[in-house]
């Protein structure tokens, strides 16, 4: 703490009331597990210092590397005997910044809360051979100093983070797809947050969840208003009880069904090229006549007239749907279209 505060100077509001923080957490530290509870109003009084400061100079610790949450405090009240309130405890993890071991040229294995020094330079009096016992020349480092213990005991929102880096990385040995890039889980999650509002049965997920089920669909371009139309067309009238969960395996579904299950090898050959189909290309061109013929008679104000006084008449929009949907999205739009055909698939008819 000394070389980072006051030799190296990585902080720029870290100094002596840093170090004080710093020293009384040193010594109620478990060395065994690395940890310590925070006891923000002991560590005020001990130091002498306000709740405050200690608050922002703990805070100055973790941006420095040399802390890190193992379990966040809570307002919870544990109910404890002869007391009439207490909150869950803050613990925190002792970590050594990477800049410390890199200025010291120390060997490390592994990253963040896991890591540990397997190696340390070699003094040159004793790489000469001539400062050890005996005069031997250099030998390999040993594998640390550190004792061998088991995998720390979890009680209630303790992490065993050493356990969990250890999965994640022989997941991703296993084969698993890359990390995605904190700036596009972001960008994701932005996507999700405006999705939600216009999806009602998504509205019970959290954003996270949310991003992570509608990856496949924002990395084929779609930006948020597609992606909630495509939800929208799955007309969904009830509400799952986990929408991440629904939202992946119906995307994973789509993605394992073929186009052509089920179609014999002709039909297969058939189909791979459409603009070999004469028949296809005639019903294109029609309907392309048709389409032009209504659009250069149709004008905006129709359009508008139509999508605010059709709801009523929804029968009518449904059926025009159903006949010619290309045309019937450019007259009515997508929302009353949608309206329409819902209300007539559930088999419901005017009293």
């Amino acid at each position: 703490m000394v070389w980072l505060v006051e030799e190296a100077r990585l902080h720029p509001k870290a100094g002596e009331a840093t170090l004080r923080v710093a020293r009384d957490l040193a010594r109620r530290m478990d060395y065994v597990e690395g940890t310590v509870l925070y006891d923000l109003d002991g560590t005020a009084t001990r130091c002498a210092l306000s709740r405050a400061t200690v608050k922002r100079h703990v805070a100055y610790l973790r941006e420095l590397g040399c802390l890190a949450w193992a379990r966040h405090g809570s307002r919870r009240n544990l109910r404890l005997p002869g007391r009439a309130y207490a909150g869950t405890a803050t613990v925190y993890a002792a970590t050594i910044p990477y800049a410390y071991d890199r200025a010291h040229a120390h060997r490390v294995d592994g990253r963040g809360f896991g890591a540990r020094v397997v190696g340390v330079p070699v003094p040159p009096a004793r790489e000469a051979g001539t400062g050890a016992p005996g005069g031997r020349g250099r030998e390999p480092q040993s594998l640390g100093a550190h004792p061998r213990t088991g995998a720390v005991e979890t009680r209630g929102r303790l992490k065993d983070t050493r356990h969990r880096r250890a999965s994640a990385r022989t997941t991703a040995q296993a084969g698993s797809p890359a990390l995605r890039h904190p700036m596009r889980v972001a960008a994701d999650i932005r996507v999700a947050a405006r999705v939600r509002p216009l999806v009602p049965w998504t509205q019970s997920e959290g954003l996270r969840r949310l991003a992570h089920a509608l990856r496949p669909l924002i990395d084929e371009g779609l930006d948020a208003n597609d992606v909630a139309a495509e939800l929208t067309s799955w007309w969904i009238t009830w509400r799952p009880a986990n929408p991440a969960a629904y939202i992946t395996a119906r995307l994973r579904h789509r993605a394992d069904a073929s186009p052509y299950d089920g179609l014999s090898a002709d039909a297969h050959s058939q189909t791979a090229d459409p603009s070999a189909n004469t028949a296809w290309q005639a019903w294109l061109q029609q309907r392309a006549t048709a389409t032009d013929t209504d659009e250069d008679q149709r004008t905006d104000e129709d359009r508008r007239h139509a999508r605010l006084y059709s709801w009523d008449r929804w029968e009518e929009v449904a059926a025009h749907y159903a006949t010619n949907p290309d045309d019937a999205l450019d007259l009515y739009g997508t929302r009353l279209c949608g309206y329409a055909v819902k209300r007539a698939s559930s088999g419901w008819r005017r009293p």
